[in-house]
């Protein structure tokens, strides 16, 4: 599988551990954190912007805060891809018990570290209709 369609699934992995159950252990936060690049941007499906202070704090915040949480990646689809990093873009279905599922179309910008390590650099989604 290509490595930046991995990173995808691995962070969602994790947010959904962090955000969906009250008993996380705060390494799973750390390994989240530690995936997006400290000069990360985001446009939040409401229209707002976040920098990496504010998803810091958001997270650091909402241990167990959407318990059940099931998150489903699909159609995830290359843009550009470069020595320096790759765009990518994917959709996102979330679930909640006894809540109507969510949609979002996700475009994020990698940047490649010299390591070999994928940072999040920005993250732009929108909600779409079901």
């Amino acid at each position: 599988m290509n490595r930046y369609f991995q990173e995808v699934l691995d962070a969602h992995d994790l947010i959904r551990a962090w955000l969906g159950n009250h008993a996380a252990k705060d390494e799973i936060c750390d390994q989240l954190l530690a995936r997006f690049s400290p000069a990360f941007s985001m446009v939040t499906p409401g229209g707002g912007m976040l920098d990496f202070t504010t998803l810091t704090s958001f997270f650091r915040t909402q241990r167990g805060a959407r318990s059940g949480l099931e998150i489903e990646i699909s159609d995830m689809r290359i843009i550009a891809e470069g020595e320096k990093g790759a765009t990518v873009v994917y959709k996102e279905l979330q679930r909640l018990p006894d809540q109507p599922p969510t949609l979002r179309f996700s475009t994020v910008v990698f940047e490649l570290k010299r390591e070999g390590d994928i940072l999040w650099r920005h993250l732009h989604e929108t909600s779409l209709p079901q």
